[in-house]
């Protein structure tokens, strides 16, 4: 059976905000929850970036479902550091946290102040970065020296059954290279037919039968307008695509490259709807792709009144 959990948005909410949606969500029958790693919003609109390790411990020790969070090793996080984190929630909450690997977004990497590399080199150190992560999770005592280096390191506190690492990618080129090092894989929502791609060529580069999990982005109101005016004000800084999400540095960069966005442009980048009915149409085309956990993003502002309303009216008629 499908998982539907709820995206935690660091970007938007202040972490105590995001607790309390967190805690409403499982109330409300959602299954499981995950979270974003920023260090900076997408705009001022936004307005938030807490920290997302801090809050996951707040939040496992709150709630009783599983949850996950996608970070990027090898910039702002030493991979070592990284383990230790995921080895600590691990044990404490066991089975319930899971941690998805990705590339990078300069937006949140830069801070550090070193090199930002082209796509290829970001895939190479995030492979490395893996290799090292998923060694120290498994009690090994690591000397590594090449991109990053790690000398003797070694988790003292460990759970007993490793946390699952996932991939995240949103390319069919991406999704074959993880397919090879991760437990599975975590992609965002599009056209199906696109995500299906995503998903074969995970399989072909080492993933069949590993675990699929999705988030999509989407946006409810109780009217259109206000569904298609919520969708604009949070998410415009977010509709732009290919790598120009992964170089710009810094949230008055995307504001300045999207300042001609308009609110029909937002709906053709997530799913923007006052019906119920419709959203449980375009989420249940996702569930014939394979996924074990589907997790929604609702970007407007207004979490309550969409946790309330999906929790009663849109995931019973998925399940």
């Amino acid at each position: 059976m499908v998982r539907f959990g709820y995206h935690a948005s660091h970007e938007q909410f202040a972490p105590s905000e995001l607790l309390a949606h967190v805690q409403a969500a499982e109330a409300a029958g959602f299954d499981a929850a995950k979270c974003s790693d920023h260090f900076r919003p997408w705009g001022s609109q936004q307005g938030q970036s807490g920290f997302a390790w801090s809050w996951l411990g707040a939040a496992l020790a709150r709630t009783r479902f599983p949850l996950g969070v996608i970070s990027a090793p090898g910039y702002r996080y030493h991979p070592a550091i990284l383990a230790q984190g995921a080895a600590t929630l691990a044990e404490l909450f066991p089975g319930r946290f899971w941690l998805a690997l990705g590339s990078g977004q300069r937006l949140n990497e830069d801070v550090v102040g070193g090199p930002w590399p082209e796509k290829p080199e970001r895939n190479a150190r995030l492979e490395e970065c893996a290799g090292i992560i998923r060694a120290l999770l498994s009690g090994e005592t690591v000397s590594h020296h090449g991109r990053v280096t790690v000398v003797e390191g070694q988790l003292y506190s460990r759970p007993a059954t490793p946390p699952p690492l996932l991939g995240a990618a949103v390319t069919e080129e991406t999704a074959a290279f993880v397919g090879g090092w991760a437990d599975g894989l975590l992609t965002v929502g599009g056209e199906p037919d696109q995500v299906r791609r995503v998903i074969e060529a995970f399989r072909r580069g080492g993933g069949e039968g590993k675990r699929l999990v999705l988030q999509v982005g989407l946006n409810w109101a109780p009217t259109e307008e206000e569904a298609l005016r919520g969708a604009w004000d949070q998410w415009r800084t977010n509709v732009l695509g290919g790598e120009v999400n992964w170089e710009l540095r810094s949230p008055g960069q995307f504001e300045t490259a999207t300042k001609h966005v308009r609110p029909e442009d937002v709906a053709k980048s997530i799913l923007v709807s006052s019906s119920p009915d419709q959203h449980v149409e375009w989420i249940g085309r996702y569930i014939e792709l394979g996924f074990e956990e589907i997790h929604l993003h609702q970007v407007g502002r207004n979490q309550a009144s969409f946790i309330e309303t999906f929790g009663a009216r849109v995931l019973p008629q998925l399940r």
